[in-house]
């Protein structure tokens, strides 16, 4: 071999040095494709098992922890409307909620046969109520009436309970009161627990909180249900949020009472008192109108 040979230059693709650089680069591509793969993983365990951030709402300048699992207010605001008696209306694809009243002795002689004719579709009537005092449990003096005229009027009929319930044993108390005093009348709508803190006077049941109030509910419409009727919850806004573990009384529908013309409660509920200053022909002064969103009647027995 001359010397110009020696120093001729190895011809390109040649030798032991190329098939190293390949191995090289492809030991480069395995990590790169390994460490994609342990990112890829990571985002979808993240996406996956990744505890979602709490989610809040606003009433009356508080933050409130929204409860998970509960059924939220979907109504279409853009469904309400007010007609020239004041009333208020729900229509949304083809169908109308019904048109209430709740009524109890502070109405005095109501002309059902005028209230049904005016388009009143049903009627919600008080029952009785818990003295707030004594705690003494008292019939509506217009129950009977009321009851036997808005059901000769063609009406289907709903009842409710004013509750001062301070024990589970003093709800199931009321409970058996209502039901021993509705079980001769067809009620085709809810039989309703409301519980209402007393703002004037001095209330045995001031000091309870929320996880009692919740409890009364509770047991009140699990003895409402065996019975064969359904069970309803009433309750404002400061009840509905601050007050009643709504979660637990998921199980019964829902009745909220906000005055406006269209509602905007956080979670979902199925019937809705919008005044307490409504008038209706046959009722003497103001009444409570209400709307049912869903069809709450049940086959009387």
């Amino acid at each position: 071999m001359t010397t110009d040979e020696l120093k001729a230059p190895r011809p390109r693709g040649d030798g032991p040095g190329r098939p190293r650089r390949a191995g090289a680069l492809g030991v480069l591509a395995l990590i790169i494709s390994i460490l994609a793969l342990a990112v890829s993983c990571a985002v979808l365990y993240l996406v996956l098992f990744r505890e979602p951030e709490p989610e809040y709402l606003t009433y009356r300048d508080q933050q409130l922890l929204v409860v998970e699992g509960l059924d939220q207010n979907v109504y279409d605001p853009q469904a309400f409307t007010v007609d020239s008696r004041g009333w208020v209306q729900y229509e949304k694809d083809g169908q109308r909620a019904l048109q209430g009243v709740d009524v109890s002795v502070y109405q005095g002689e109501v002309d059902w046969q005028a209230v049904a004719a005016s388009g009143i579709d049903f009627a919600m009537i008080r029952v009785g109520y818990r003295g707030y005092s004594q705690g003494t449990l008292q019939l509506d003096e217009r129950f009977q009436a009321n009851m036997e005229g808005a059901l000769a009027a063609g009406l289907d009929v709903g009842v409710y309970f004013f509750s001062q319930a301070t024990t589970v044993a003093e709800a199931e108390e009321e409970a058996d009161f209502v039901l021993e005093h509705i079980r001769s009348y067809p009620i085709r709508y809810p039989v309703v627990f409301d519980w209402e803190f007393i703002t004037t006077g001095e209330a045995r049941t001031a000091g309870m909180d929320g996880q009692g109030i919740t409890q009364c509910a509770s047991a009140f419409c699990e003895l409402v249900s065996v019975a064969g009727y359904t069970p309803m919850v009433y309750f404002n806004q400061d009840m509905g949020y601050l007050v009643y573990q709504l979660k637990e009384l998921d199980s019964s529908p829902f009745w909220l009472a906000e005055y406006d013309s269209r509602p905007d409660f956080y979670y979902d509920f199925d019937m809705w008192q919008y005044t307490h200053s409504g008038t209706v022909p046959g009722i003497q002064g103001n009444v409570d109108l209400n709307l049912a969103f869903r069809d709450l009647t049940r086959q009387a027995q």
